[in-house]
């Protein structure tokens, strides 16, 4: 089992910048990879950064190419995600994710933390 705690979001004006925090505990030496997604209202929950957390590749959805960065820090089992040039259709709840695996793999959740970007 993974734990996850969101934290960092609020209320931004566009152009603006926020970072996310996310922490990890649990069966943290079984995890993969990381990431962060959003949920809009009315929409499906989306892939916005991943990283690899032995290694460190990333990858990242197009809308937010160049304005997020995804970033970890393995000593203290959490993972960054910051963002800036926030623009109003970054409104989302942003979610973290873990995947984990050792012998079958598994997908774990945080509760989400919301990020809203005023015009």
């Amino acid at each position: 089992q993974v734990q996850l705690v969101e934290s960092g979001g609020g209320l931004v004006q566009a152009g603006g910048s926020l970072r996310l925090s996310c922490a990890a505990s649990g069966s943290i030496f079984s995890m993969k990879a990381m990431g962060w997604y959003r949920q809009a209202p009315g929409k499906q929950r989306d892939m916005v950064a991943t990283i690899i957390t032995r290694g460190g590749l990333t990858n990242y959805a197009d809308s937010v190419k160049g304005r997020f960065t995804i970033s970890s820090d393995n000593a203290k089992n959490t993972v960054y995600l910051q963002m800036n040039s926030l623009k109003p259709e970054d409104t989302a709840v942003y979610y973290c994710n873990a995947f984990t695996l050792s012998g079958s793999s598994h997908s774990y959740w945080g509760k989400g933390t919301l990020v809203t970007v005023s015009s």
